[in-house]
């Protein structure tokens, strides 16, 4: 029987800029494994000819995520897609905050408005400002934080999201993110879902009233040692997500709110930057994981 072949998947993006893809595939292959690179949507992948398909940096997924979650169907059904396709497919769209906040989980505060709504279904005056963006999106883009007295400029991105049919949604500006926004990544091991490491990096909406697509997305990172309320969010929101044993590997990006209490940003379970070189046993960790489950089935 031969090596176990794995596809870490990624997209023409990825394979020019994902810092840790080589890494990834290197290790893999140290470790035993037949793996490779493989664009998500190359022309005549026959994604069955792998044992295990790993979404590692499929980073214009947001922009295409019709035709993306039609590939993961594809390749969910052709072999044994992480994570898998009913994760991807929930996690694709913001709107699962205000569903982790309805099972209890402690999240930013978010407004979603649905194509067909209107602005005034959200308050855009609130007293440090709020952040606007659409619920699908990666990078923070299409996204900017709005002062206090400049609502209607933020209404008005939201009334332009809406009108190119896509759902926008409101939150209030947490000032104490410029203290740095906590990115903990969690990988699957013999336990289930265990922490890895994390990393803390400057707040990406610097300039307000403004959209920038071209913004850094990872501002001056550093390792991060999380406190355990920090920890404890993250494990509520990974507790709160459809078939969370499923899971091999889960970033839970937090801030503080006002209290200084760690509230969940975002759950990025689908191509995260796991920032595998801020930690020197991340990549092994996250190998053992990938080989543990490639050895399953």
């Amino acid at each position: 029987m031969g090596a176990a072949r794995v596809a870490v998947v990624t997209s023409a993006a990825g394979i020019e800029y994902d810092v840790d893809l080589r890494l990834i595939v290197d290790a893999l292959r140290a470790d035993g494994l037949a793996a490779e690179a493989v664009a998500w949507d190359a022309d005549g992948v026959e994604w069955g000819g792998f044992d295990l398909a790993v979404i590692r940096s499929t980073w214009d997924y947001s922009r295409r995520l019709d035709e993306f979650l039609a590939w993961a169907d594809k390749a969910g059904r052709a072999t044994r897609l992480w994570n898998p396709l009913p994760v991807v497919r929930w996690n694709s769209d913001k709107r699962y905050l205000p569903e982790l906040a309805g099972r209890g989980v402690a999240v930013v505060p978010t407004r979603v408005i649905d194509p067909g709504g209107r602005c005034e279904e959200a308050d855009f005056d609130l007293p440090t400002g709020v952040v606007v963006k659409p619920s699908v999106s990666a990078g923070a883009r299409d996204t900017a934080r709005y002062e206090p007295g400049r609502h209607a400029d933020a209404a008005r991105h939201a009334r332009m999201l809406l009108d190119q049919g896509r759902s926008a949604m409101v939150q209030p500006y947490l000032p104490l993110v410029e203290e740095g926004e906590r990115a903990l990544v969690f990988l699957a091991a013999e336990d289930g879902l265990t922490f890895s490491h994390a990393i803390r990096k400057q707040p990406v909406l610097t300039e307000p009233n403004v959209i920038d697509n071209f913004r850094d997305a990872h501002p001056g990172l550093v390792p991060h040692e999380p406190t355990g309320a920090e920890i404890r969010t993250a494990l509520d929101a990974l507790a709160a997500v459809p078939a969370p044993d499923a899971l091999l590997f889960a970033r839970v990006d937090l801030a503080l709110d006002d209290s200084r209490a760690p509230v969940v940003m975002e759950l990025e379970l689908i191509e995260p930057n796991l920032f595998l070189q801020s930690d020197p046993r991340a990549l092994e960790r996250f190998v053992s994981a990938v080989a543990a489950v490639s050895a399953v089935g």
